[in-house]
């Protein structure tokens, strides 16, 4: 049997395969997924699907988990995590809601934080310039679970964002997911007892969870207001003047 005789480097299927590695086309394909999620999230409303009870005729262990993996799948597919997580408490109480929650989370940042990683990270990361977007880069790549920690405490930034742009930098994996966990918790604990308790609004626990959303609130407002107050002040300082010694980038303080 005669052996097959290999294709030369220049031929059109590996000039195509190369085309469809490289980084611009991963990059068009990620923009088409991230297109298409957000077209079908429109169209079909899945959280409503999830608030009706879904997935129908399963109930305990089993229910939270398939609860929890299509969290995950409409959390990446940007679906408001407060109505998943509104749901998660009316569905299944605090305590199977907060851990169906919780894993939808760190499922739902991981598929994000993957797809940004393996599509887009090469053609993004050179367009990272300028004084803010290289601070930040650094000190999410070398602080990475501190600086997500922070992130996710405060809800100001959105959770997509917070995905790609961790996906962008050189955090690792483990970092991130650990990061995600736990600062996601306390802002979806008080979401899933205010659905829990959503039967009994003058309930204790009801009152404390919705004070503490609206608190969280405030304070990611206070601190969004204070970093653009500070990135306006940087941008409106002076350029050093020719032949000077520029200082060097400072990164931003996290909250």
């Amino acid at each position: 049997m005669l052996a097959p005789v290999p294709r030369p480097p220049g031929s059109p299927a590996v000039r195509f395969s190369r085309a469809l590695l490289a980084p611009r086309a991963r990059l068009s394909l990620l923009a088409l997924l991230l297109l298409t999620a957000a077209t079908l999230v429109v169209l079909y409303e899945p959280q409503r699907m999830l608030a009706s009870g879904w997935p129908p005729h399963t109930s305990g262990a089993g229910a939270v988990l398939l609860f929890g993996l299509a969290y995950g799948v409409c959390a990446a597919a940007f679906v408001p995590r407060p109505v998943l997580n509104l749901a998660a408490g009316a569905l299944f109480g605090s305590a199977a809601g907060l851990t169906g929650a919780v894993a939808g989370t760190v499922l739902g940042a991981g598929i994000a934080f993957t797809l940004g990683r393996f599509l887009g990270q090469d053609a993004l990361r050179p367009l990272v310039r300028g004084r803010w977007l290289t601070a930040a880069d650094g000190q999410l790549s070398r602080h990475g679970f501190r600086s997500m920690l922070a992130i996710r405490l405060f809800p100001g930034v959105p959770f997509a964002a917070a995905n790609y742009c961790a996906a962008v930098s050189r955090m690792g994996y483990v970092p991130f997911l650990l990061a995600t966990a736990l600062g996601s918790l306390p802002n979806t604990a008080a979401y899933v007892v205010a659905g829990a308790q959503a039967g009994s609004p003058g309930s204790p626990a009801f009152l404390f969870s919705a004070g503490f959303i609206v608190l969280s609130g405030l304070g990611a407002a206070v601190v969004a207001w204070r970093k653009r107050h500070g990135l306006r002040a940087a941008a409106s300082a002076p350029a050093p003047e020719s032949g000077a010694t520029p200082e060097p980038v400072r990164e931003p303080a996290l909250p």
